[in-house]
């Protein structure tokens, strides 16, 4: 409670503000709040999971750590349990690939269950044809 009513003290003194500072400010909060929680659940991540890509299985060390990053399984970056139970590690590309296939499953993209797509239905040369003849009779 404490902290969001220190959030919104902050916010409201970006209000206040020209809108070239404000804007500048409103993106340096978002910053250090996104990296204080990162720092959060990614700390105790790597401290309780072997890190490993849990897609592809690569190994990471001390060297290439910076690669594996926390994913959320439900999408909900606020929903941190101590358990660890709504994380897993994934290595930059798989981590990319999973949202992005999350954002075709929610545009209806036209991926389908079996990982293929779907035979395109478009077809933008079917009346090509006929307006070639007709212009030919012209």
């Amino acid at each position: 409670m404490a902290r969001l009513s220190q959030a919104t003290a902050i916010y409201k003194a970006i209000m206040m503000t020209s809108d070239k500072d404000r804007l500048e400010q409103l993106v340096a909060a978002a910053r250090r709040d996104s990296d204080a929680r990162d720092q959060g659940y990614r700390e105790q991540a790597l401290k309780m999971y072997p890190h490993i890509c849990g897609r592809c299985g690569r190994e990471f060390d001390r060297h290439n750590l910076r690669e594996l990053t926390v994913h959320h399984r439900d999408h909900n970056h606020d929903n941190n349990p101590a358990d660890g139970s709504n994380w897993e590690l994934l290595c930059l590309y798989c981590h990319d690939n999973e949202h992005q296939r999350q954002l075709e499953a929610n545009n209806g993209s036209s991926v389908t269950a079996e990982g293929g797509s779907k035979p395109a239905t478009f077809s933008p040369f079917a009346g090509l044809r006929s307006l070639q003849d007709k212009q030919n009779r012209d």
